[in-house]
């Protein structure tokens, strides 16, 4: 294991948070988290991989450490996601690495290893996320994102995310406290929120086709890995059928004790991806 370091990198002008796990000389892998989450979601299964690749783990902008947007109707979307995450590899040096994407991670993956990345993403993980998103789906989280509650202590947000977050699976006590702690910020009148800028709903709002990228997937032919939480709400058997069939034809796992998405912080899951990821070069 190989203690994880923060960086910064300026990115089209927007300051872009990064964690580095592992051995710079390594191969590398890219982590991706979802919507409303922070780069610090992937320390576990960072750590137990560092033994053998290099991770890089950005916050997205308008989430944890990095910038927010000056303009989010034009900034919060795949297009300029997709852009700056081809910049952040330049800016690394990295030619051709592994991505791990989280939910919308995932989808950034589709978007950019079939725009700014194509040809650089060797394998393609996508953690609970398909090319399309059930319109359900879509309402719920388009409802809660752009109004994050806020709360007198840490411990009333830890709940908060135990509740809300409690198809992401199996978690000790320890890991939901580290969630609270890295994913947190605290208003002026002095409560604590979540970190994010609540205008990455607008992603939604403005780019509301973001998220259907059939077009995309069937271009794709990186070797690519679909995990499935079994309870999912966002990827359901029949679609996830038909990415096994379509495209990349995704090899498929399912996920068990498991909704959306698999938080890839037990042995059994960091174990399948470390599989799939075993000849990254």
């Amino acid at each position: 294991m190989h203690l994880a370091l923060s960086h910064y990198a300026d990115i089209h002008g927007r300051q872009v948070h990064y964690m580095q796990w592992g051995r710079p000389e390594a191969p590398a892998v890219i982590m991706w988290h979802g919507l409303a989450r922070t780069s610090r979601d992937f320390d576990v299964i960072a750590s137990a991989l560092s033994d053998q690749f290099q991770l890089i783990c950005p916050d997205t902008p308008g989430r944890g450490l990095s910038a927010w947007s000056q303009a989010p109707d034009s900034e919060y979307c795949f297009v300029t996601y997709a852009k700056q995450a081809a910049a952040l590899a330049d800016a690394l040096g990295l030619r051709r690495f592994g991505w791990v994407g989280t939910s919308m991670g995932g989808a950034l993956g589709i978007a950019a290893a079939a725009t700014t990345l194509r040809d650089r993403i060797s394998h393609l993980v996508l953690n609970d996320i398909a090319p399309t998103m059930p319109a359900a789906a879509h309402a719920r989280i388009s409802t809660y994102i752009g109004q994050p509650p806020d709360f007198a202590t840490l411990t009333e947000l830890e709940n908060y995310f135990r509740t809300i977050y409690q198809p992401f699976g199996v978690h000790t006590d320890a890991q939901w406290r580290h969630m609270a702690e890295t994913s947190y910020r605290r208003l002026p009148n002095g409560r604590i929120t979540t970190h994010y800028d609540p205008a990455i709903v607008r992603q939604f709002d403005v780019h509301p086709r973001d998220f259907e990228q059939w077009d995309k997937y069937d271009g794709l032919t990186v070797p690519t890995l679909l995990l499935r939480g079994e309870a999912s709400d966002l990827v359901f058997p029949d679609v996830a059928s038909e990415m096994e069939r379509r495209g990349p034809r995704a090899q498929r796992t399912e996920i068990p004790g498991c909704g959306h998405a698999p938080a890839l912080n037990v042995e059994a899951q960091i174990a399948v991806v470390r599989r799939f990821l075993a000849d990254v070069a």
